[in-house]
C-alpha cells in the first residue's frame, strides 16, 4: 500500500506537558482508521501536526511526501479537515461559506455547492449560518472538508450533533472516499459505530500509542473472552446444563439463557459441546469482545506498564 502519512517518533511538548510522546505509525491510501483515546490522549494534537498547524518538538511528520509545517506545503490543497468545534461566519449563508472555501482551495464552486445536498443542507443552503443548529453547522463543516476530493481526510468527532440518518449518510460518504483511495483518519468517542466501519484502530493514552491494528488483530492480542449465549429449554431456574464444563465461567441470564465466557482457544470446543446431538439448545449467539472492551483493556495494560 502507498503511504500518505508518516509519523516517526514524534513528541510534542507544551512546557512540561507532553501531548504526544514517541508516536510512530504510517497511514495508507484507501484506509479508514479510527484514532481513539480519552480527552487529552493526543488525538487532536496529532491531527494538528499532520495539518502543519503546529511543529513537533522532536521526530518528524510527512504528509503526501512533504513536511506539513514547511512554509510551502504543496499537499495542503489535498487535505480535508473537520475540527471538533466548527466555526463559520454567522452572517454568511451555507452557499457563500462553501463558495469561499472552494475558492481558497482553487476548486470549482459548482462542485463544492453540490456537497451541500450530499450532507442534507440543500434546502437550507440559502439561510444564514447564524440560524443553524449545532448539527447543521457540523454538516456544513463536513461539506467544507470534502471539497476537492481530498487524498487525506482528518475528521475530529465528526458525527457530534448528527441524527442517526445523517450519521449513516456520513459514513456512506467517507467509506466511498476510502474505496476511491483516500486516507480517512477519524477521531471519535462513539466506539460502537466505529467497530464495524474502521479497518484499523489506533489507541492513544496520555500521548502514547498503546495499540494499532485491525479489530481482529487487537482481539488476538488482547485475548479477551468471547461471550457465548445459548437458549436452552428444559432447565430449572438456576440449573446449569450437564454439558457445561465445570471449569468454565458459566451463568444464567433471563431465565432460559446460559452465558459462557470462552477463552479464545476454547470457543470451538464449547460450541461443539453445546450443540452436540441430544442437547436442548434452541438458539446460539457468539459475541466477540467489543471495541469498547478492547479499548478499556489496552488502557489498563498501558497504565500497568512500568
Amino acid at each position: 500500500m502507498t503511504s500518505t502519512v508518516q509519523v516517526s517518533d514524534v513528541t510534542k511538548e507544551y512546557g512540561r506537558v507532553s501531548a504526544v510522546r514517541g508516536a510512530s505509525f504510517a497511514l495508507h491510501e484507501g484506509e479508514l482508521i479510527a484514532l481513539i483515546g480519552h480527552n487529552g490522549a493526543g488525538k487532536t494534537t496529532l491531527m494538528k501536526l499532520m495539518l502543519g498547524l503546529i511543529r513537533p518538538t522532536s521526530g518528524s511528520v510527512e504528509v503526501l511526501g512533504d513536511n506539513p509545517a514547511a512554509g510551502e506545503f504543496a499537499g495542503r490543497r489535498q487535505l480535508g479537515y473537520l475540527p471538533e468545534n466548527v466555526s463559520f461566519d454567522p452572517a454568511l449563508t451555507a452557499r457563500e461559506t462553501q463558495a469561499f472555501y472552494a475558492r481558497l482551495k482553487r476548486e470549482p464552486v459548482p462542485k463544492a455547492l453540490e456537497l451541500l445536498d450530499a450532507v442534507g443542507l440543500g434546502a437550507a443552503s440559502r439561510r444564514r449560518v447564524s440560524t443553524y443548529s449545532k448539527g447543521m453547522r457540523q454538516r456544513l463543516g463536513l461539506a467544507q472538508a470534502l471539497i476537492g476530493h481530498p487524498r487525506v481526510l482528518l475528521l475530529d468527532e465528526p458525527t457530534t450533533g448528527l441524527d442517526p440518518e445523517l450519521r449513516q449518510t456520513f459514513y456512506e460518504i467517507i467509506e466511498k472516499l476510502a474505496r476511491r483511495g483516500a486516507t480517512v483518519l477519524l477521531s471519535s468517542h462513539a466506539l460502537t459505530e466505529l467497530e464495524e466501519r474502521a479497518g484499523r484502530v489506533i489507541i492513544m493514552n496520555r500521548g502514547i500509542k498503546v495499540a494499532d491494528g485491525s479489530i481482529e488483530e487487537l482481539r488476538r492480542l488482547a485475548r479477551l473472552p468471547t461471550r457465548i449465549r445459548l437458549k436452552v429449554k428444559g432447565l430449572a431456574a438456576n440449573e446449569m446444563p450437564a454439558w457445561a464444563p465445570p471449569d468454565a465461567d458459566c451463568r444464567r441470564i433471563n431465565g432460559h439463557v446460559v452465558e459462557i465466557d470462552a477463552a479464545p482457544d476454547r470457543k470451538i470446543e464449547l460450541l461443539h459441546r453445546a450443540t452436540a446431538a441430544g442437547n436442548s439448545v434452541e438458539d446460539v449467539d457468539v459475541i466477540p469482545p467489543t471495541l469498547d472492551e478492547l479499548y478499556a483493556h489496552f488502557l489498563r495494560q498501558s497504565e500497568q506498564a512500568p
